[in-house]
């Protein structure tokens, strides 16, 4: 999956987890934006690469 489907997918969450919210379904909107975020700092990550990462050596 390229990084284009990647965006596509985590702002289609964000969206229902927001139209949840709206109609009332709080517990299920909670869950989509915690992985909506979940997905978009993991793709964050990625996308720097390892010059973020801490390492031991």
């Amino acid at each position: 999956m390229n990084d284009f489907y990647k965006d596509i997918l985590t702002g289609t969450v964000f969206i229902i987890g927001l139209l949840g919210f709206i109609s009332g379904e709080f517990i299920i909107s909670s869950a989509l934006f915690a992985a909506a975020a979940i997905a978009s700092n993991v793709n964050l990550n990625r996308k720097r690469g390892k010059a973020g990462q801490l390492s031991c050596e």
